[in-house]
């Protein structure tokens, strides 16, 4: 940067770290949250993910970005996203990774011509590597999914990466207990959904619903509200249907037994998965599971569809807290750039027999406009299905919000007296 702009800079009041943005030109929107956005960028070092926090959203908890910060900086491990950079305006932090572009684990299997169960235990083992390197550091992520499991690149052989450490806790001592809520719906351990404090053990619980939906296609639990989700974890009676598992080897089933035990001191740690035969892939069979993960994409279109919606209106939200409208990171359509945070590594490649489900951005055909019309129409009435059953929701939560708390409280106070019992007999 030339030293007239740094000049420039400083008059305005720009801090002086401010100087490094000059070095990154920002494209799509990846997602956004009630702190910020982020977005792709185009750097120094190549292709980079640049997270974007409105310091009014973090007035007095100042120390999240900082220790979220200082976390990344320590964290150096091949199948975890690596940290690039940070700077700061007088409104805004930016945090600079590196950008995974070879896409979700779910989308890469289904670009493939066959993916095993064998496939699926290596997979498995390198995320849990991942896990337990952070758990050997004393980092929790609290938000193991498989939309946070990323290829780094396209090419074949390209390692899996773990994302997305927004709301993972460095432990200030072993037996620390945090006790905020976290996870995502699904995939967050029972002692998080009651509230009694959680640590690592939560991680593995969340690799227990991924490996489980990774070898079937579907989740361990269908509950669709939060009281009866509880209730289901918490019974440990974790179902193995024969249609789907008779080709599944019994050293899996064990594996997913042992991490998802509802009380996390029964619970595997990762050392001991790490352990676990299944994953020296030896006793994995060679059965396909594409066809069973094919199925779970096509169900996995209309949940994008009402996350796209959902993100356009964190944008829109964003702008309207964005107190420097005129230098803004914000993107001003807030539905262009929903749409195009969905784009995966399928997109750009040949998606005959994939389970993509996203638009292709290849140029249209020139035969009349028909085929452009019809992807128009569909891409309308789609994005209608998704705004109606996102209102349906939103009615639905305000229907169960006052329900849904007293049942928790109601189940968070028999499982206290439960263990007090246990405990005084």
């Amino acid at each position: 940067m030339s030293s007239f702009s740094t000049m420039l800079n400083r008059l305005h009041g720009q801090p002086e770290s401010y100087d490094k943005k000059s070095k990154y030109r920002f494209g799509r929107t990846l997602g956004a949250g009630t702190y910020g956005i982020v977005r792709a960028a185009e750097g120094p070092t190549g292709q980079v993910a640049v997270k974007i926090i409105l310091k009014k959203n973090v007035k007095g908890n100042e120390k999240m970005v900082m220790d979220e910060l200082e976390m990344l900086q320590r964290l150096k491990h091949p199948h975890i996203v690596k940290f690039v950079d940070w700077f700061e305006s007088r409104d805004k932090y930016y945090i600079v990774t590196e950008l995974a572009t070879g896409g979700e684990l779910f989308d890469r299997i289904c670009d493939q011509g066959k993916f095993t169960e064998k496939d699926a235990s290596q997979t498995i083992k390198q995320v849990l590597e991942a896990v337990d390197y952070l758990h050997r550091n004393n980092v929790v992520h609290r938000d193991l999914k498989p939309e946070n499991l990323l290829y780094r690149t396209r090419d074949p052989g390209s390692d899996l990466v773990l994302a997305d450490f927004g709301i993972a806790k460095m432990l200030d001592r072993q037996d620390e207990v945090l006790t905020t809520m976290a996870g995502s719906f699904g995939y967050a351990a029972p002692e998080v959904m009651l509230k009694q404090g959680h640590g690592k053990a939560v991680d593995m619980w969340s690799m227990g619903v991924i490996t489980y939906t990774l070898l079937c296609g579907y989740s361990p639990f269908r509950s669709e509200n939060l009281p009866d989700l509880i209730e289901e974890c918490s019974k440990q009676a974790i179902v193995f249907h024969k249609q789907y598992w008779k080709d599944v080897s019994d050293d899996a089933k064990a594996f997913i037994l042992g991490l998802l035990q509802p009380r996390p001191e029964d619970r595997w740690t990762s050392q001991q998965a790490l352990a676990h035969p299944w994953l020296k892939g030896e006793t994995a069979t060679d059965h396909n599971l594409l066809p069973e993960i094919k199925q779970y994409m096509a169900k996995a279109r209309l949940r994008r569809g009402i996350e796209r919606v959902k993100l356009a209106n964190r944008i829109d939200a964003l702008k309207i807290q964005d107190d420097d409208p005129e230098h803004t990171d914000i993107p001003t359509d807030a539905v262009l750039a929903a749409d195009q945070s969905h784009r995966s590594f399928s997109e750009s490649a040949d998606t005959s027999g994939s389970c993509n489900t996203t638009v292709s951005s290849a140029p249209a055909p020139t035969d009349g406009g028909k085929r452009t019309l019809s992807k128009a129409i569909k891409g309308a009435i789609f994005r209608e299905v998704v705004l109606a059953k996102v209102r349906e929701m939103k009615e639905q939560e305000q229907i169960q919000e006052t329900e849904e708390a007293l049942k928790v409280a109601e189940i968070a106070d028999k499982e206290a007296k439960r263990r007090s019992y246990n405990g005084s007999s």
